[in-house]
């Protein structure tokens, strides 16, 4: 077994057990925290397979644009169960 090996080994299992903390959380606030180290993660894993372009778009619409939208959509939420 290589090194690389080993470490999609190791991100493979953060991935699992990230997605079913994220899946199980009860705060919408930190399932969308989960989300977002889950795909950030999934970067990682697309640069070990040798995919750099897909995990550039992963990065920047995965981890970044969904995650804000998410946040910015919760607290809109929020503003409007308080009036």
């Amino acid at each position: 077994m290589t090194l690389t090996d080993i470490i999609m080994l190791i991100v493979s299992i953060l991935l699992l057990i990230i997605a079913f903390m994220a899946v199980s959380e009860k705060k919408l606030i930190k399932s969308v925290i989960f989300l977002s180290a889950l795909s950030m993660l999934s970067v990682v894993s697309f640069v070990l397979l040798k995919a750099p372009d897909v995990a550039l778009t992963e990065a920047v619409i995965g981890s970044g644009l969904v995650t804000a939208l998410f946040v910015f959509t919760l607290l809109s939420i929020k503003k409007e169960a308080t009036k």
